[in-house]
């Protein structure tokens, strides 16, 4: 059972979550929206869903409540449950100027639109400082989940925001496994002692929850390296490797442990540990 999260909570002297509106599957609670600082302006982590007034109400009660405005918004990546509330927050929430919206680019390189296109994405880089009354935000890239995805270290509390690199509760999907073991392993470095995370509670022993998801990927890695081992001089596809690693796992459950299956392979062959061949039917060896 998900723990169960107000719409709209101080976690911190400097951190209000206002929680998205749009619970699912995928999203747990909600999506995790964050105002940070202590001051009349305010920066927004993340704007959840399009077209989900509740939000908006959500948004502009704790605006009122903690005597503020939006300085600018800052979203961790492109997924829609992130940036989708964009357009709505700039139609409905007054500012006196226009608003700032920041990210990390696409990787390669591609042309974003915002709604209409009226408005366009300020890009930002690794390492860059975001500043309000009372909070510093540092710029960490930490691709994996996504090409463009960021983490953000609030410097005054030691705290993450991760975005959707670390949940609160559960795991969490990834387009790069190799990319995203490496994300985890820096955020690892941080030492952080809190994590706000994208979507789920706060998590209060960071280290030791980064570690757990680190250790997840690496059970699955390891069983498929004992195949190879086990099978040197065979070649596997990824559907044959699936019967054996999930072989208690109902089978229409198969396509998407494959796809995960997938994500393994490419990271292990990335690290030259094994590789495949060109056919139509992909087959993956292990190097001897």
């Amino acid at each position: 059972m998900a723990t169960a999260l107000k719409r709209i909570e101080r976690l911190s002297g400097r951190v209000v979550r206002v929680l998205g509106c749009n619970p699912g599957p995928m999203t747990l609670q909600g999506t995790n929206t964050y105002l940070v600082g202590t001051g009349p302006r305010r920066i927004l982590i993340d704007t959840g869903e399009p077209a989900i007034p509740e939000y908006i109400l959500c948004l502009k009660q704790a605006l009122n409540e903690f005597n503020t405005t939006i300085q600018e918004i800052i979203v961790t990546h492109w997924h829609r449950d992130h940036t989708g509330g964009i357009g709505d927050i700039c139609k409905n929430i007054k500012n006196d100027t226009t608003y700032c919206i920041k990210k990390l680019p696409r990787n390669p390189e591609r042309e974003e639109i915002i709604e209409d296109g009226e408005q366009q994405y300020v890009y930002l880089k690794d390492g860059d400082l975001i500043k309000t009354e009372g909070a510093t935000l540092r710029v960490i890239y930490t691709p994996g989940h996504t090409d463009d995805h960021m983490a953000l270290l609030l410097e005054e509390e030691n705290a993450l925001f991760s975005g959707d690199c670390i949940l609160g509760e559960g795991t969490t999907v990834f387009e790069d496994l190799y990319d995203y073991m490496n994300s985890l392993k820096e955020l690892l470095k941080m030492k952080a002692g809190v994590i706000y995370p994208g979507h789920g509670p706060v998590i209060h022993n960071a280290e030791a929850k980064i570690q757990e998801y680190i250790s997840h990927r690496k059970i699955r890695e390891e069983q498929i390296l004992a195949i190879f081992r086990d099978n040197f001089e065979k070649s596997f596809t990824v559907m044959e490797l699936v019967k054996i690693i999930y072989k208690n796992t109902p089978e229409h459950l198969h396509k998407v442990a494959a796809h995960n299956l997938l994500l393994h392979l490419k990271k292990l062959e990335k690290e030259g540990i094994i590789f495949s061949n060109t056919d139509p039917d992909q087959k993956w060896k292990a190097h001897l």
